[in-house]
């Protein structure tokens, strides 16, 4: 009996899947090349709301008795979900079914899977409790999605608003008061030209011919900037800076504290040990200046001390949060009490923020029309003042 060489391409979570699946077809594979093309599409991030969606629809799959095997491979082929992670849970799926633990199989997906999400994994895997822990990390994705769309929601129409201001600003400089220079050559020459259209004309001279090395200079800064931000010392420097900022301070300080919370409540209601709970919490907080303290906070609650203590040691922590920590350790209702200060912060948090969005869309507007109003009242001196010129 002869046979026909081919060679081809087969989706498949590993070398073994594929082997079976060439079996099935009556061909016998010489050799397999695994290729690795799916695993860059794998170093991309998902949306928050496609990864709640998957927790949450796991979570319900396997709470109706469907085994989980069968429950990645109905969430793989959804239409819906975004093609990285469609890639992602083929893979986890092979490694699950080659004995591989969902949590390690998942962890190996950083980008994709966070450590918070993977550690509730484990402790639900380890305590019989998978379901529920999924469905936590659903709704914490959920809840974290909504409340970014709500800062991003609040803050849109402000920074519309600046673009706007900017963008007529420059026509103006531009297209606009170039015009005028000529019918002010000769106020210019007996230096009678007002102070205010010397220097609305100067400004107007260096945008027109300068407009690129301003773009340059700026993305220079951006630049720069961006690469500082990234060593420790501008992280800090910057977290620091956010927390400290007067009026929006307090708005930037309550949310990293209320996402520590949430994290740290969430990850003690899965069963996760405090210690490796504040490990994992410090880094979702998203500063680093709180990042520092509870680092200093764990080493003490090592050595015996309290949670609450050592948080109000640090001073980066509001009073009322700290008390009721206190209080919560006293009466072991710590990890319900953590969801419950994170949700009162929140809502606190959000309330500021509208006023704070209140408060800077009036100022912005008004800047705006400061701005306008200068280039108009420069143009219009020389007019009132009866220049020679007309």
């Amino acid at each position: 009996m002869t046979g026909k060489s081919m060679a081809g391409t087969i989706a498949a979570a590993n070398a073994r899947d594929a082997a079976s699946q060439l079996g099935a077809k009556a061909l016998f594979p010489i050799s397999i090349t695994v290729n690795k093309g799916s695993q860059v599409k794998l170093t991309r991030r998902v949306a928050g709301g496609q990864m709640a969606s998957f927790y949450t629809q796991l979570s319900s799959l396997l709470r109706s008795g469907v085994p989980m095997l069968r429950s990645l491979t109905v969430l793989s082929n959804q239409s819906g979900a975004s093609r990285t992670l469609r890639n992602a849970i083929t893979e986890i799926k092979g490694r699950v079914e080659e004995g591989e633990a969902l949590g390690e199989a998942m962890a190996r997906y950083p980008r994709i899977f966070n450590e918070m999400s993977v550690n509730m994994v484990r402790a639900g895997s380890e305590g019989g409790f998978l379901e529920d822990a999924l469905e936590r990390v659903g709704g914490f994705i959920e809840q974290q999605e909504e409340m970014k769309g709500k800062t991003m929601g609040a803050l849109a129409y402000p920074v519309f608003v600046m673009s706007v201001g900017i963008i007529v600003v420059t026509v103006l400089l531009v297209l606009f008061v170039p015009q005028f220079e000529s019918i002010f050559d000769g106020m210019r020459k007996k230096s009678t030209l007002p102070q205010a259209t010397e220097i609305l004309l100067g400004l107007s001279a260096v945008v027109k011919v300068w407009w690129w090395a301003i773009l340059g200079v700026i993305a220079v800064i951006v630049l720069v900037l961006n690469q500082y931000l990234k060593t420790d010392n501008g992280k800090r420097n910057a977290d620091m800076l956010k927390i400290k900022t007067p009026l929006i301070g307090s708005v930037f300080l309550n949310l990293a504290v209320s996402r520590f919370c949430r994290v740290l409540g969430t990850l003690l209601q899965n069963g996760v040990p405090l210690l490796r709970s504040l490990e994992i919490s410090r880094h979702a907080a998203g500063n680093v200046i709180l990042s520092e303290s509870i680092v200093a906070a764990s080493e003490e609650i090592s050595a015996g001390e309290r949670l609450a203590k050592q948080l109000d040691k640090s001073g980066h922590f509001p009073q009322t949060v700290v008390e009721m920590i206190s209080v919560a350790e006293e009466s072991n209702s710590l990890d319900n009490v953590l969801v419950t200060i994170a949700d009162n912060l929140e809502k606190t948090t959000f309330r500021r923020l509208e006023t704070v969005v209140r408060l800077l869309e009036p100022i912005m507007l008004l800047v705006l029309a400061g701005m306008v109003m200068f280039v108009v009242m420069a143009l219009m001196l020389p007019i009132i003042s009866g220049s020679s010129v007309f």
